[in-house]
């Protein structure tokens, strides 16, 4: 069994790199997310962006972006940034077909869809914790 431990250096580079990449993340929403607003609105196509599930969808591009660019500032390999981007969609595009039926409203759409990208991100940079710079 793997302990895992605060103390170890791989430990907490791969819990800074975490927080990073969160950062980058809440920072491509700040920057991104009212210039995509605005493109969107400029080429007439307000209404998409008011859609809860294209919403999730620019959202979560408005955070990889970012959050590619950091990793790959960080030296990471295009494989795990490849790796790291397609386990922040995964989340919401599972969650869409509950949100089509009725099953789950738009909120819960955007915040289970949240908390799910940061356990299955968290769980990437675990399984990556050694390849972290």
């Amino acid at each position: 069994m793997t302990t895992l431990s605060l103390r170890s250096p791989i430990t907490r580079r791969a819990v800074l790199h975490y927080a990073e990449m969160w950062i980058a993340m809440g920072l491509g929403m700040a920057v991104l997310g009212p210039l995509v607003r605005l493109g969107f609105d400029a080429a007439g196509w307000s209404a998409v962006v008011d859609r809860t599930d294209w919403r999730a969808m620019i959202m979560a591009t408005e955070m990889a972006l970012p959050m590619a660019a950091w990793m790959r500032v960080r030296r990471h390999s295009r494989r795990s940034v490849f790796e790291m981007t397609v386990w922040m969609y995964v989340p919401f595009v599972v969650l869409l077909v509950p949100y089509w039926t009725g099953a789950i409203s738009g909120g819960a759409l955007m915040g289970i869809g949240h908390a799910l990208m940061g356990v299955a991100m968290a769980v990437v940079v675990y399984r990556q914790r050694h390849d972290h710079h």
